[in-house]
C-alpha cells in the first residue's frame, strides 16, 4: 500500500469510528441550523479552480478565501470572473481574511470596497489597535463586518477577552472571527470561547490540535481538545448569525490534504446532524 493511500485508509477509519458516536447522538434531534464551509487555506497547494473543485467534492456550498487565493483589487474584471467561477460551481464567499488593518484610512477603504464589490459580508483582520476609528466609520458605511482573527499565544490577540476588550466600545459590526484551534493553544476551551464573545461572533475556524499549548500538532476535528458537538450546540446557543462564516480549516499537510478533510467534514456534519 503506498504512502498516499494508506493515508487515505487511515482518514476513513477516523471518519467511520470517530463520526459514528456522534451521529448517534445527533440522530435524536433534529439538524442543527448552521451552514459549513471551509477555510481555503487549507487547500493553499491547488491553484484556485482545483481548490474550489475540491470544495465542491466536499459537499461544502461556502468558502472563506485568504488573500493569497483572492488578492484584494479594485479591477471588477478580476472580481466577475471570481464571482462566475464560484458559481459554476454552486459556491458562495462566507468571508475573506486574514486582512491586516492600519490607520491608513484610505488603504482600509479599499479592502472595504474591494469587499462590496465581491459580495463578502465579513473581513477576517488583524486590525492594528489605531485603526478603529476608522472602521467604525467603515463598517457603517458598507455595512461589512470584521470579525477580528485570534492568532495563539505570541499575538495580541491572544485571549478571548483580548477581543472582547477591543472590540466592545465599538461599533457592533466588529467582532470576532474565532479560530478555536488557536484558543486551543492559548488554554481556552472553545465553548467558553465562544460564550464570551456572544453577540459578536461572526466566524468561526473550526480547527483542533493534539495538546493545549503554543506549540503542538494539527489533527483531524475531534481528535485533539475541539469538542465538536459541544462547539455547535454552544454556536446555536449564542445564535451564530445565519450569514456567518463557519469555516473548517486544516493547516496540515497541505499537499496532500484531501483525505483529512473529509474526515474532517465528516465529524462536523455528524455533529450537526446533517449526514
Amino acid at each position: 500500500m503506498s504512502v498516499t493511500s494508506r493515508r487515505r485508509f487511515l482518514a476513513a477509519s477516523a471518519v467511520a469510528c470517530g463520526s459514528a458516536a456522534i451521529a448517534r447522538s445527533a440522530a435524536a434531534r433534529d439538524p442543527l441550523p448552521l451552514t459549513l464551509g471551509i477555510q481555503l487555506y487549507s487547500l493553499r497547494g491547488f491553484p484556485v479552480d482545483q481548490a474550489l473543485d475540491h470544495a465542491k467534492a466536499l459537499g461544502l456550498t461556502q468558502v472563506e478565501f485568504y488573500p493569497g487565493m483572492f488578492p484584494i483589487t479594485d479591477d471588477a474584471t478580476a472580481i466577475a470572473a471570481m464571482q462566475k467561477k464560484l458559481a459554476k460551481r454552486g459556491l458562495v464567499i462566507s468571508a475573506h481574511g486574514v486582512n491586516r488593518f492600519t490607520n491608513d484610512a484610505a488603504a482600509n477603504r479599499k479592502l472595504f470596497s474591494f469587499a462590496k464589490a465581491a459580495g463578502i459580508k465579513t473581513l477576517a483582520a488583524d486590525p492594528d489597535p489605531d485603526s478603529f476609528a476608522s472602521l467604525d466609520e467603515l463598517v457603517k458605511e458598507f455595512d461589512i463586518r470584521v470579525a477580528i482573527h485570534n492568532h495563539g499565544p505570541t499575538h495580541r490577540y491572544n485571549k478571548a477577552l483580548d477581543v472582547l476588550s477591543a472590540v466592545e466600545k465599538h461599533d457592533e459590526r466588529i467582532g470576532a472571527c474565532a479560530d478555536l484551534g488557536h484558543f486551543i493553544r492559548s488554554g481556552e476551551r472553545p465553548t467558553e470561547v465562544i460564550r464570551l464573545l456572544k453577540g459578536r461572533l461572526y466566524g468561526i475556524h473550526l480547527k483542533d490540535f493534539a495538546e493545549m499549548q503554543d506549540k503542538t500538532k494539527g489533527v483531524i476535528l475531534g481528535k485533539g481538545h475541539l469538542d465538536i458537538p459541544a462547539v455547535m450546540e454552544a454556536l446555536v446557543a449564542v445564535g451564530f448569525p445565519a450569514d456567518g462564516a463557519l469555516s473548517i480549516e486544516y493547516e496540515e499537510n497541505p499537499q496532500d490534504p484531501i483525505a483529512d478533510l473529509q474526515a474532517c467534514v465528516a465529524v462536523a456534519r455528524a455533529a450537526l446532524g446533517q449526514t
